[in-house]
């Protein structure tokens, strides 16, 4: 089966269950991240992505919404929704997917995506959040530390597809985004890396009230 077809199959089956219990890891031997409300299916985001170039200052305005988590494997999936793109006639919406930093099944090193440990040191120092962390990261990527009480969870999205435009579009989606998750608030903040393009473009996005009854996406079919 195909990869992307069978991660859309995991959509919207897990994570309602995690935020009414805790994991059971012990055939893991360690302790994974605790469930978070707002990290769940259906929860929705809204915010923008900085754009700007040397010759232009730009920022979209950005919807996401999260459609599967599966923390026992540190994996989340989800739509952004980019308005207001210049080149574009209509909204654009792209699948993505999400490694969740839980030093278990990922760790702040890359290891792909033309992302060096330079560079994930470089974008994950962009977070005050990351500084306590830091001197153990560089030793071995994080592997030793307990993120399970930190009130901050560390994600990789790339995006995958796009869901309603064709990729001539005019945008790529050749990078993907650092991200940071604030369990506290909901907000998220996320850089974008991608060699080719801008460097830092920031993400910035806080929970809706809509929350998971629902949110201003159009219907799309993720085939």
């Amino acid at each position: 089966m195909d990869r992307r077809k069978m991660n859309c199959a995991k959509i919207g089956f897990i994570c309602a269950k995690y935020k009414l219990s805790s994991i059971d890891c012990a055939n893991y031997g360690q302790t994974c991240l605790q469930p978070c409300s707002l990290l769940s299916v259906g929860q929705a985001f809204s915010g923008t992505q900085n754009v700007s170039s040397p010759q232009k200052d730009e920022a979209w305005r950005v919807n996401v919404r999260i459609q599967g988590c599966d923390l026992d494997h540190g994996y989340l999936c989800g739509t952004m929704e980019a308005l207001n793109v210049p080149m574009a006639d209509t909204p654009v919406v792209t699948f993505w997917e999400g490694e969740i930093v839980d030093t278990k099944n990922h760790t702040f090193f890359t290891n792909k995506w033309k992302a060096t440990s330079e560079v994930d040191i470089e974008h994950w120092t962009k977070f005050p959040s990351f500084s306590p962390l830091l001197s153990q990261v560089e030793v071995d990527g994080g592997k030793s530390l307990d993120l399970s009480n930190y009130q901050y969870i560390f994600m990789r999205w790339k995006e995958q597809y796009f869901v309603n435009v064709g990729a001539d579009c005019g945008l790529t989606i050749a990078g993907f985004y650092y991200v940071c998750f604030s369990c506290v608030d909901g907000s998220i903040n996320g850089y974008y890396y991608d060699p080719n393009s801008s460097p830092f473009q920031k993400l910035e996005l806080k929970t809706t009230n809509e929350g998971r009854s629902g949110f201003s996406f159009s219907s799309y079919e993720l085939q």
